[in-house]
């Protein structure tokens, strides 16, 4: 989190927050202050998910319209935790901090515990329901929210590169900027485009008794459906085999998508038009990564783990080197053949 709004972030503000939903922080626990900050807290017994977000990262709208996809999705059958009601029957409450404010929110904890890419379970099985699970959110969400408040993935703001990349990188921006041209020249329809969640990875997901249950929607944007399926593609690869060379990493990769790609097809048709455009987004989140580090990280001051991050995904960039190389229509093939 930036330190001006960490600043503005105190155990008052947390305690007040909590108590609009009837939750107490005597046992509260951080889970995260990247974006947002996230806290364990209890209603009794239970536990819940607090999640405060600065008014400078989403605006209310954007974080109502978010929660309420998220109980349409609960509705319709996905493994997703339910957004609860404050005291006044609100999605969303606001504290303002300054002349800021924090949006808050609470939701169900998720059932389950999460699956390391070095756990045995991470195999084709988890594969093949995580694919199924991104294909459900899809086919409920077709049609849905076409005209929701949340932003059109250009409008990102670590998208602006030149604001975040130096003449350095110019290269890294030119690169990007006739990314962005291309993914913009594809057309947007209500099969192709609508709301996703955009960050489908390990760490956002729960595997309870078979089944995963997702959350951490707070990256929901409106964007093409493949790139939620290009997202876990990157990541599995990126956490396992990011220190192996391109062959292992797309053999890997191969395998992670067949079976991903399976359990998706069970839910909703995907065409080789958009499964050929993969590349596209694999490149995108290179790029982006790229951009929020440099948005988010003291470059002066680089632990040894993020400054390697930042130079493997520079030096792919600079040589213009997938995070896999794939023949995406065969994979599609394999994956409708079993």
């Amino acid at each position: 989190m930036e330190k001006w709004i960490e600043e503005l972030f105190t155990v008052e503000l947390l305690t007040e927050a909590a108590s609009r939903y009837g939750c107490q922080t005597a046992q509260a626990k951080k889970l995260g202050d990247f974006e947002n900050y996230v806290y364990e807290v209890h209603k009794g017994d239970t536990p819940y998910i607090l999640r405060l977000t600065h008014s400078s990262h989403r605006s209310e709208r954007e974080v109502e319209d978010e929660l309420t996809w998220i109980n349409h999705l609960h509705k319709n059958g996905v493994n997703v935790s339910l957004v609860n009601l404050s005291h006044k029957g609100k999605l969303v409450e606001v504290i303002q901090a300054d002349d800021t404010f924090f949006y808050v929110c609470l939701f169900d904890k998720a059932p389950g515990s999460p699956v390391k890419v070095t756990d045995a379970l991470f195999d084709d099985d988890l594969f093949y329901k995580w694919g199924k699970m991104t294909g459900h959110i899809h086919r409920v969400t077709k049609g849905y929210g076409q005209d929701a408040n949340r932003n059109r993935w250009d409008e990102d703001d670590v998208l602006d590169y030149k604001k975040y990349l130096s003449v350095e990188d110019t290269y890294i921006l030119e690169a990007g900027q006739q990314n962005k041209e291309a993914i913009r020249s594809f057309v947007e329809s209500e099969d192709s485009f609508g709301l996703i969640h955009s960050d489908i990875h390990p760490g956002n997901f729960f595997y309870h008794e078979g089944d995963l249950h997702v959350f951490d929607f707070d990256d929901a944007m409106r964007f093409f459906f493949i790139s939620d399926v290009a997202i876990p593609l990157y990541y599995s690869v990126w956490w396992k085999f990011r220190n192996e060379n391109v062959d292992t990493r797309s053999q890997f990769g191969r395998t992670f998508l067949i079976a991903f790609l399976k359990g998706y097809l069970t839910e909703c048709e995907l065409d080789e038009e958009w499964v050929s455009r993969i590349p596209h987004f694999l490149l995108l989140r290179d790029l982006t990564l790229y951009s929020v580090f440099h948005k988010k990280w003291d470059l002066t001051n680089l632990s040894e783990v993020e400054e390697s991050l930042l130079t493997q995904i520079r030096e792919r960039l600079l040589h213009d080197e997938p995070i896999v190389d794939l023949d995406y229509v065969d994979i599609l093939e394999q994956a409708r053949a079993q």
